[in-house]
């Protein structure tokens, strides 16, 4: 039996690290890549025929007719967005035909038409605590999963799924609307979510579980593809500010009922500096100009929702820590591009907490205490436009990689320089 390993890309930061380009550039070396968390609230931006395309729940193998995508069992579904993102992708890609190689886990759960609802009362509430959620009703879905109230894929060929469904998110809708939330009317609501859930049923819904291991046994290679980033993480991350899911390496193997035994290389995207959105603490914010600078120059805002992300100088401790938890073999380094025409190029090396240094983050009450101690390395300038390999690099640059891959104990093997798909430069052993 030729059994292959399923490898995995996770973030290493708060997200947004440019997770999405760097699959599209690897993909055309795997079979299938498969979602293992999240949902619509993660934007994976990939430029794909010189045009910008935002996938919120589609896996980012879409584009390579010979990959196969799945939406897995760890994930949930908002049947009125997927089919958005289904229909535009459709419209934008007229000759591309992905739906027949798209396959949703059975046991996925769906976002009912009122969570995102429940996550706006929440934020404008002040009885409850306001993180900054992007409002797409992700927590409520994970919350009814977990209280076992939620509805799975699965049910929605069930006799009674109508009755059933429309009892619940009428129950929801009047507590609601009791709270003084607008909403749009009831039927309304229900048809458009009806509508939406024929969509659905027209698409591959299958046990992601066997097709994957039966893949494997086969020797098909796999991807996991995580969204948001490790230290987003429900259980490791900055909490409470972090996503409803768990984002890190080890997730993938229980949403997607793979065992750890058979993953093989776990890839690590990082940028050469670091952002995140939304609220919680975050020890390398820059709060200056330069903040403004680098957001501008790096279109650091939300590819979901337009929100300016804030924009901190790279952080080794928490960076180390996120290597740690997903046991990276492969680290990619995003946008150093951003960061070029500097004087000064600077990382956080290490916190000062109550007079004692810390060299690696731990995610407890002293975290918003870490004041970042700064290392300060010469900023590089060049043509990166002009660079297809890495022996024309400034050698700045190359002295901030070798820094990295020293602390980090981790080969550093690709390097994005650009925002277009060509615009990645493969590092040899540093």
């Amino acid at each position: 039996m030729n059994t292959a390993k399923m490898d995995i890309l996770v973030g290493l930061q708060w997200g947004d690290e440019g997770k999405g380009k760097f699959i599209d550039h690897i993909c055309p070396n795997y079979d299938i890549i498969a979602r293992f968390n999240g949902g619509s609230n993660a934007g994976h931006t990939i430029f794909w025929n010189e045009k910008k395309v935002t996938l919120k729940q589609l896996p980012s193998g879409v584009f390579y007719s010979h990959v196969q995508n799945v939406i897995g069992t760890g994930t949930v579904v908002n049947p009125s967005q997927l089919r958005n993102e289904i229909e535009q992708l459709s419209l934008t890609y007229p000759k591309l035909i992905f739906k027949e190689r798209l396959f949703i886990s059975k046991k996925a759960h769906l976002v009912l038409p009122t969570d995102p609802y429940w996550d706006i009362y929440f934020e404008n509430s002040d009885d409850y605590r306001t993180i900054g959620t992007t409002k797409n009703g992700i927590g409520c879905a994970y919350s009814n999963k977990t209280r076992r109230q939620g509805f799975r894929i699965s049910d929605i060929f069930q006799t009674e799924f109508t009755n059933t469904i429309k009892k619940a998110i009428h129950f929801a809708y009047t507590e609601l609307t009791e709270k003084g939330v607008e909403m749009i009317d009831f039927d309304s609501m229900m048809m458009k979510f009806l509508a939406d859930i024929e969509f659905l049923k027209e698409l591959s819904i299958i046990d992601t579980e066997l097709f994957l291991n039966s893949s494997l046994n086969l020797g098909k290679r796999i991807l996991a593809e995580g969204a948001q980033a490790t230290m987003l993480d429900i259980d490791h991350g900055t909490y409470p500010f972090v996503t409803s899911s768990n984002t890190i390496a080890s997730a993938a193997c229980v949403s997607l009922g793979v065992s750890p035994s058979k993953v093989g290389e776990i890839f690590g995207v990082f940028k050469a500096y670091v952002t995140r959105v939304g609220d919680g603490p975050f020890p390398s914010e820059l709060k200056d100009e330069l903040e403004d600078e680098l957001r501008t120059k790096g279109h650091e805002f939300g590819s979901n929702t337009g929100r300016p992300r804030r924009i901190g100088w790279l952080d080794l401790p928490a960076l180390k820590y996120a290597v740690m938890l997903n046991g990276v073999t492969q680290l990619i380094m995003t946008k150093a591009d951003v960061l070029n025409e500097m004087e000064v190029v600077q990382l956080c090396e290490h916190y000062e907490i109550d007079n004692k240094s810390q060299e690696i983050a731990a995610m407890d009450d002293t975290f918003s205490l870490a004041l970042p101690k700064w290392k300060r390395f010469e900023g590089w300038k060049t043509n990166f436009s002009a660079i297809s390999k890495e022996e024309e690099l400034p050698k700045e640059l190359l002295a901030y990689i070798s820094f990295l891959t020293n602390q980090l104990q981790t080969p550093l093997n690709y390097l994005s320089i650009g925002p277009k798909r060509e615009d990645i430069i493969s590092l040899s052993e540093n």
